[in-house]
């Protein structure tokens, strides 16, 4: 009897340190094994492709909206709609024109039509991002409203949706106070390929206006897709902010009530 219950000691100790063999070792590769970012891959038609690593460490609710609308296809058919050279490439706009951004439908199913923002992930805005407008860095375009007031400075910082550009050189003034989130891997060459594409001033520019931003592409540099390839990880979904109503606060500032308005002939 005493032999038996010295075998079934034995065994239930050999038990334990194989438990416990098990959780160190996972313990171990948890610490030691390093997730992979997600990389983005860009078609562009004409151009080629491009591949974008995205650093969810230094910028989550950007890469997990950047990541989401990517591969629910909505970037699909988009076009670059402002390319400056010696600067960056910008896109991501569904309208064409500078002004569109995204909506909840676009984020998930049973997501409404209507426009959303969120936080802009860098210095001026209360995060430590530290990453570089460097070339190839990519960011989140916003609105600055700060040219109407400097008090709407949070209002500004919490404007990026859909838009992102991409970096054709350095630039300094940018850092701390736009969202950038990744970085080209490879065909940089193709970035820079549009960035030397012909551009004229927007349709809707003023043609006697001389400060007219000369930047919309002759001809349409077409997105044909961006997939985001997430190595198993789930982002998950950003948290949205409800966009600023500029017109509203400006009707507000000259104490003008907007029902007050009439069509011509009333």
């Amino acid at each position: 009897m005493k032999k038996v219950k010295n075998i079934l000691w034995i065994i239930a100790l050999a038990v334990v340190i194989v438990l416990i063999g098990g959780l160190v070792f996972g313990y171990y590769k948890q610490l030691t094994i390093k997730v992979e970012n997600p990389i983005a891959t860009m078609e562009v038609e004409n151009f080629g492709t491009v591949k974008i690593e995205l650093y969810p460490e230094i910028a989550p609710e950007t890469v997990a909206n950047f990541t989401t609308l990517a591969n629910r296809g909505f970037y699909d058919g988009l076009t670059f709609h402002r390319v400056v050279k010696d600067f960056m490439i910008q896109g991501g706009d569904k309208d064409g024109t500078g002004q569109g951004s995204a909506t909840l439908a676009d984020l998930k199913d049973d997501g409404e039509e209507k426009e959303y923002t969120i936080k802009g992930e860098f210095i001026a805005n209360g995060v430590q991002n530290k990453l570089k407008f460097e070339e190839g860095v990519i960011g989140m375009a916003r609105n600055d409203y700060t040219q109407y007031s400097s008090s709407l400075k949070e209002e500004s910082y919490n404007s990026g949706s859909s838009q992102f550009f991409i970096m054709t050189s350095n630039s300094s003034s940018l850092n701390g106070y736009y969202t950038a989130f990744g970085k080209v891997i490879d065909g940089l060459d193709v970035v820079h390929e549009i960035e030397n594409v012909e551009v004229k001033a927007a349709e809707s520019s003023d043609e006697e206006n001389s400060n007219a931003e000369v930047s919309t592409p002759v001809e349409q540099v077409k997105i044909s897709s961006i997939k985001v390839e997430t190595n198993g990880v789930d982002y998950g979904l950003p948290e949205t902010l409800t966009p600023f109503d500029y017109t509203a606060w400006m009707y507000k500032q000259y104490g003008i009530d907007p029902s007050s308005f009439t069509s011509v002939g009333e």
